[in-house]
Parts: C-alpha cells; sequence; structure tokens
C-alpha cells in the first residue's frame, strides 16, 4: 500500500488539531449555556462514535475482530469513567485548568507502570515529570475561578484515564487488534453501560433532564459536539497509523497550547502571571518528557553492531 502524499497528511493533521480544540470548547459551550447533562451527553458521543465505526465498517476502512466479551468489559468500564470525569472536569473548572490537569495522565501512567507492571523509566524521564507537577500546581492554585469540586474531577478522571490508557495498551497487545478494532467494541458497551447509569444520577423528565424539551438549536449543538468527537477518535486513528509518533505528539503539543488560548478567548478565562509561569513550566516538561522518550525509542531501533574478533 503506497504511503499518503504530503497533502493527505497535512490535511489530516490540521482536520486532527482543529477537531480535538472544537470538541473541547464546543462542550464547554454546551455546558456553560445549556447546562446539559454531562452523563447523557457522554452517552450521545458513544452512541454517535458506534454510528461512525459501522459506517467506516462498511467503507472497509478497518476490519472487526471478535474480541471476547469479559476483556472488554474493564476496557468499557474505564472508558465511561475517564470520559464523564473529564466532561465533569471541564464542566466545573476553566479550559486552561482542565487541559492543564490532563497532563498529569503521564506522570500517573509511569507510576501505574512501574509498579504494576515492572516496567523502567530512564531517571531524566522521570525527571521531567517534576515540572509538570509543579507547572500544573501552580495554574491550579492561582486559578481566579479555583473550584473543589471541579479538582476532585480532574484528579479521579486523571486516575481514569490513565488506568485506562494503560490497559488499551496491554489489551492491544494481548489480542492483536488496533485502536479502532477496540473501539468498535468499546463505543457501544459503554454506551449501554451508560443508559442503565443515568436514571439514577441524571434528572429524566425534569428541568434540563434527559427527556426536557430540549430547543432544537442544543440537540443540534449536542449532535454536532458527538460527530466532532468521532473525528478526534478517527483522525488520531489514521495519524499514528500513517506518520511518526514525533509528528504525533508534536501535533498533540500544539493542541494543548491552542485550547488554552481558546479558553482565554472564548470563556474570558483570565489568567495570573503565576498560572502563566504553571503553563510554560508544564509545557516545557512535556516537551522535555517527549524529547527524551522519543530519543530513547531510536537507540532502540538502531541496528546493535556485532563486533568479531578475529
Amino acid at each position: 500500500m503506497a504511503a499518503p502524499s504530503q497533502s493527505v497528511v497535512a490535511v489530516c493533521l490540521v482536520l486532527n488539531i482543529c477537531c480535538s480544540i472544537v470538541i473541547v470548547l464546543l462542550n464547554k459551550w454546551i455546558y456553560t449555556h445549556y447546562a446539559f447533562p454531562n452523563m447523557t451527553l457522554t452517552c450521545i458521543h458513544f452512541i454517535v462514535t458506534t454510528l461512525g465505526l459501522l459506517i467506516c465498517k462498511k467503507l472497509n476502512l478497518f476490519q472487526p475482530k471478535s474480541l471476547p466479551f469479559m476483556h472488554m468489559l474493564p476496557l468499557a468500564l474505564t472508558f465511561c469513567g475517564f470520559v464523564v470525569f473529564t466532561n465533569l472536569s471541564l464542566e466545573s473548572n476553566t479550559v486552561g485548568t482542565y487541559q492543564l490537569i490532563k497532563t498529569m495522565t503521564t506522570p500517573c501512567i509511569i507510576i501505574i507502570q512501574t509498579h504494576f507492571y515492572n516496567r523502567s523509566f530512564s531517571m531524566r524521564v522521570k525527571a521531567t515529570l517534576l515540572p509538570i507537577i509543579v507547572g500544573v500546581f501552580f495554574n491550579s492554585y492561582y486559578d481566579v475561578k479555583f473550584n473543589l469540586v471541579g479538582i476532585i474531577y480532574a484528579s479521579i478522571g486523571v486516575l481514569v484515564t490513565s488506568l485506562y490508557q494503560v490497559l488499551v495498551g496491554e489489551k492491544q497487545q494481548e489480542l492483536q487488534v488496533n485502536s479502532m478494532q477496540l473501539l468498535y467494541y468499546q463505543a457501544p458497551l459503554s454506551a449501554l453501560l451508560l443508559i442503565f447509569v443515568i436514571p439514577f444520577f441524571e434528572p429524566l423528565d425534569a428541568y434540563h433532564g434527559v427527556l426536557y424539551n430540549w430547543p432544537f438549536e442544543t440537540l443540534l449543538m449536542v449532535f454536532l459536539s458527538g460527530v466532532v468527537a468521532f473525528m478526534v477518535n478517527l483522525s488520531i486513528f489514521w495519524i499514528i497509523g500513517n506518520t511518526s509518533p514525533v509528528t504525533y505528539n508534536m501535533v498533540g503539543h500544539l493542541k494543548f497550547c491552542l485550547t488554552l488560548l481558546g479558553g482565554y478567548f472564548l470563556f474570558s478565562d483570565h489568567l495570573q502571571p503565576l498560572q502563566v509561569f504553571g503553563i510554560v513550566t508544564t509545557l516545557t516538561g512535556i516537551l522535555t518528557y517527549t524529547h527524551f522518550k522519543m530519543q530513547e525509542m531510536r537507540q532502540k531501533q538502531l541496528p546493535t553492531v556485532q563486533v568479531v574478533k578475529s
């Protein structure tokens, strides 16, 4: 199969950047202006993703693989948890604080893999976690819209997201599947789990409940949010499969910065000087972490030269 042209790669990268920023700002807009229930929005995202994957299957963009239910259940549960708590964090915090606390996923994954999967990380990689943690603390502590409940939601979201990402990596290796084949089973199962849970946590026919008579504009924005969420997943899958890890990570850093700017301009998330220091410190840690990890990956890929003694 021929490699995609540079123009196709550029279009897909721009699409991913735009969709990733739009989904954060659009969800924040839905919570701020329409007070749409969180779990219901998440469930709609899963349903739209399921429909999108069925269309992709018909178009032969990927081939589904039969997977055992009990292997998928922990993934579906953590998938629900990570999206629900991430959205609760976005609903309760400023876009900047939401975005920055998400970077704590990297230290959390390293802790999980070190203590539970016997993975080892170099000292310099571990050292890059310090500026990330310090930066997140400064931004959160000096946020003028500091919200303790929001910080708790964000912290739980980081833990569940880290566990989900570790499980995805392990299951992909164990079951020999790609992320899209996993998502094909995760999305409908996660939607089904949330349908049973929603009535216990969100009102059904009360004001702003699931069955409330929502204006057409609200429903349109919610559906659009689901479509954009699916486009994010689809473009991530394509980028990982057709570009290098360096490209994927650099795109991630650009999205990080642009999302912060979007929150600042759209929602008047004014920054204190020490918050700016926190953002710069965190970004420095992320860039340094990426640099060291890519360097180590390149060293592993270098062929070993055997010295033959005469």
